[in-house]
């Protein structure tokens, strides 16, 4: 109908002038650049947010145009970088069912050994066959894989253990006020302690003052990312 019309053209008109905002993500402690979060941007007024988008894609069934797009972008944006910074670029649970991702010939592969793929907690996995194999197929290509928002979703540790990530983002939930809070800094510590156990480097998201980055560098995250390092903005500075 025209509901679904309307929303058509407008994601149309959002795909054309979608872009990416790359957030700086430095070591804890030393704060060297290690890479950037690439996040979705809209112009389009009618779906002007990163979840008007999905929710758009996921409604239109269009969630693997997307996909390729943002793969798209952020390949160019590599493909530009004399320094081999690493890209984390998010996927939704939809993209591991898409064959172009496991394309050694698809515009990321490319650059594959300086990208990291996030999985976010938030999503299922419900209804991806397969899933260890694909993420196993990721890693030969040369991807690594995080594990996004970890203690913001309802997956949580079965999720964690199914992904085995490389790398754990632990989310701005268990972050904010972290210094305040004593639980808050027990779970963030415990996690750490059990990354480092399992050889997953981990990032604290979301960090946004002096107290919050003194603590949780000293409880063992490893890398940082948040406005207190850099906000999101259209391309990485180099160096």
């Amino acid at each position: 109908g025209a509901v679904r019309e309307n929303l058509e053209a407008a994601f149309n008109r959002a795909m054309h002038g979608i872009y990416m905002a790359y957030q700086p993500i430095v070591g804890a402690g030393t704060g060297k650049l290690l890479g950037y979060e690439a996040l979705l941007r809209s112009k389009e007024p009618a779906l002007p947010s990163p979840p008007a988008v999905l929710d758009a894609a996921e409604k239109l069934g269009r969630l693997h145009a997307l996909g390729r797009r943002i793969r798209e972008l952020v390949a160019i944006q590599a493909g530009q970088q004399e320094f081999k910074h690493a890209f984390f670029v998010n996927l939704h649970s939809a993209d591991l069912a898409d064959p172009q991702l496991y394309d050694s010939d698809s515009p990321l592969s490319k650059f594959a050994t300086s990208v990291v793929l996030e999985l976010t907690e938030r999503a299922s996995l419900e209804g991806i066959g397969d899933v260890e194999r694909r993420l196993a197929d990721l890693r030969r290509m040369g991807f690594r894989i995080a594990v996004d928002d970890l203690g913001a979703g309802y997956a949580g540790l079965s999720y964690f253990a199914r992904v085995s990530p490389d790398i754990v983002k632990i989310d701005m939930s268990l972050t904010r006020d972290v210094e305040k809070d004593p639980v808050k800094r027990r779970i963030v510590a415990s996690m750490c302690q059990l990354a480092r156990e399992l050889s997953m480097s981990v990032v604290a998201e979301g960090i946004e003052t002096e107290a919050e980055l003194a603590c949780v560098t000293e409880i063992g995250a490893d890398l940082i990312q948040g406005y207190i390092i850099g906000k999101p903005l259209p391309y990485p500075s180099s160096g």
